[in-house]
């Protein structure tokens, strides 16, 4: 699979940099940037079996009385993630969707989460029959880069030691920084006796078997998938 990230920046760097933004300036994506973005989109479809769309200058979506509850304006443009009705669609929705929003802030556009501020109506519209939908993506050109939110230590949410290998620490501080529903990072990962298992489970919660599949995404792209294995 090709590798959308540049290999001379720190992946750790680009995840500290990435915030949620709802408010986007009225600005077209530029059309190299949409063909990266799609690019890895059907490098994602391909991979998992997912159903992704990249939608364009489409405002109807986030035009509802839910989107400005959400606080959300100038959206046109969105990710919609959906897939087969399986125990794990929303997990691999929050594992393909997190590649496509590092990308995006490689790209130095901005996104954001959505999973109930916005018209499901108008979404599912665009889906095959038998496809259910998960949640979307927000993403365009930000009046503002976002804010940093406060996070849990790594000690909290793993049983991470001062004597840890250094990939399992660069994992958890990706974790760290890996967005969550409300910021509720509601998981706990483990790295077992043998030194080479990883295990991730959600604690529940809003959103939180896609908030799973973020956090794999990010422990595994800043600790190297050569490392370990996931149980």
């Amino acid at each position: 699979m090709k590798n959308f990230f540049d290999p001379n920046k720190d992946i750790l760097e680009l995840m500290a940099q990435r915030h949620s933004v709802r408010v986007y300036k009225d600005k077209k994506l530029s059309a190299d940037k949409a063909l990266t973005l799609q690019e890895c989109i059907d490098e994602c479809v391909a991979e998992s079996g997912l159903t992704i769309y990249l939608v364009k200058d489409e405002p109807s979506a986030f035009s509802n009385i839910a989107a400005r509850y959400g606080h959300f304006e100038g959206v046109k443009n969105y990710i919609v993630l959906a897939g087969p009705d399986t125990p794990d669609l929303d997990e691999k929705c929050g594992y393909y969707g997190e590649r496509l929003v590092l990308l995006a802030q490689q790209l130095k556009l901005n996104t954001c989460w959505v999973a109930l501020t916005f018209s499901k109506r108008v979404v599912k519209k665009q889906l095959p029959k038998g496809v259910k939908l998960c949640i979307v993506i927000s993403i365009g050109y930000g009046e503002e880069e976002g804010r940093t939110h406060k996070t849990r230590k790594a000690e909290d949410l793993s049983n991470m030691t001062q004597e840890s290998p250094l990939w399992f620490k660069r994992g958890m501080e990706a974790a760290l920084l890996a967005p969550t529903a409300i910021n509720q990072q509601s998981f706990y990962i483990e790295l077992l006796p043998d030194g080479k298992t990883v295990s991730a489970v959600s604690k529940g919660g809003p959103c939180s078997n896609i908030d799973l599949g973020i956090v794999k995404h990010d422990f595994e792209l800043a600790a190297g998938s050569d490392n370990f294995v996931w149980a």
